[in-house]
């Protein structure tokens, strides 16, 4: 039996979906060590500020696999990639910036492929999704210029920061008054 065009055109738009809610699982795990690293060296403020992009990037993990058993999918458990550990603070920014720069340009990548397969609710779900990633990135790019610029001076005022996010932590986007 062969497959349909539709199921064709469904298949791949589950294969991107798949890849990003695996790229999203990576980003959890490495915004978590980086948010206990940060935690032990006491830079509480960022700590909590990585920890709720981690949460963002657990709210869109779950997006991407409700959307896939909308279709008939099995959500993956794979992660993207390995998490980078023992980052020094001078190192965590840049990374996490390049990390979603990266997410930007792939997911805009995968949204073309929804739309030349005929999937405006991906599409959408994928357009939403790049938003928030811009958000972070925006973030880490700051965090990184100020750490590159100022060094020291801007790491000591926020040393000794509380690292907590609150019981009802809501992601950093929905902190910033996003979705």
């Amino acid at each position: 039996m062969t497959e349909s065009a539709r199921e064709k055109r469904r298949k791949n738009v589950i294969d991107v979906l798949n890849k990003a809610r695996s790229m999203e699982l990576q980003a959890i795990h490495q915004y978590m060590n980086q948010h206990y690293n940060l935690d032990d060296m006491d830079y509480g403020d960022l700590a909590a500020k990585v920890k709720l992009i981690a949460i963002d990037e657990m709210r869109h993990a779950e997006m991407f696999a409700e959307r896939i058993k909308e279709l008939g999918g099995e959500p993956t458990t794979e992660l993207a990639g390995k998490v980078a550990k023992g980052q020094k603070i001078e190192g965590v920014f840049p990374f996490d910036a390049k990390l979603e720069d990266d997410t930007i340009d792939v997911y805009n990548q995968f949204l073309l492929v929804c739309r030349d397969n005929g999937d405006s609710t991906s599409m959408k779900l994928f357009e939403a999704i790049i938003d928030e990633e811009q958000t972070h990135y925006n973030y880490f790019d700051n965090v990184s210029d100020h750490i590159k610029q100022l060094g020291s001076a801007y790491l000591s005022q926020i040393a000794g920061t509380p690292a907590d996010t609150g019981q009802a932590a809501q992601g950093f986007v929905a902190l910033k008054g996003g979705q």
